[in-house]
């Protein structure tokens, strides 16, 4: 399932961030890097599912 979550997260990164931790901190701060640039959002996506483990 953490595969799943990783790749949701380089393809879509709110969504894997979502799935992970649900509406909190992170979640908002993913929207707003991938709104600011597309990189910063799958680096911080993949970093939460990444560390949750």
């Amino acid at each position: 399932m953490e595969l799943i979550k990783i790749i949701v997260a380089i393809i879509l990164p709110p969504l894997g961030v979502f799935l992970q931790v649900g509406l909190g901190k992170h979640f908002w701060l993913n929207i707003l890097l991938t709104l600011l640039g597309y990189i910063p959002g799958i680096v911080h996506g993949v970093w939460v599912v990444a560390k949750d483990k």
